[in-house]
């Protein structure tokens, strides 16, 4: 059984850019745009793009082990949905072309800790659904 509603999962599949937030070793905040895809197997949200295992992002994924994700956008005329993730991120060497056949090989895996989410199981775009997830 999934951490994620089903109408989460499904607001993933609608969406192609997400954005990353990471730490350095000194604790300075990195966030940039990414490309993702939800992992059904893993219950994962699995990053990567063009040049990835060679991008700060990566290292400082896999040097804290932690990240946090948001994907978001807003429907007219005024509805702003998404969904923040923070979790355990894990980095591989192989698994970023099932995302995208074109993109490298490398990949960042985040475990989901905590989900929020707005806008998307119910009317109330203000209203968030909130939970601490076990993986």
């Amino acid at each position: 059984m999934s951490n994620f509603t089903a109408a989460e999962i499904a607001y993933f599949a609608t969406q192609r850019l997400g954005r990353l937030a990471t730490v350095n070793a000194s604790g300075e905040p990195h966030v940039v745009p990414v490309s993702f895809r939800y992992n059904a197997e893993l219950d994962t949200i699995d990053i990567g793009g063009h040049g990835i295992g060679k991008s700060k992002k990566y290292r400082d994924a896999g040097r804290q082990g932690k990240a946090a994700f948001v994907v978001d956008d807003v429907q007219p005329p005024w509805k702003p949905r998404g969904i923040e993730v923070r979790g355990t991120a894990e980095v591989h060497t192989t698994g970023g072309q099932e995302i995208n056949a074109n993109f490298d090989p490398e990949l960042i895996r985040i475990y989901p800790k905590r989900i929020i989410g707005w806008g998307i199981d119910s009317d109330t775009a203000f209203q968030s659904n909130s939970r601490t997830v076990e993986r």
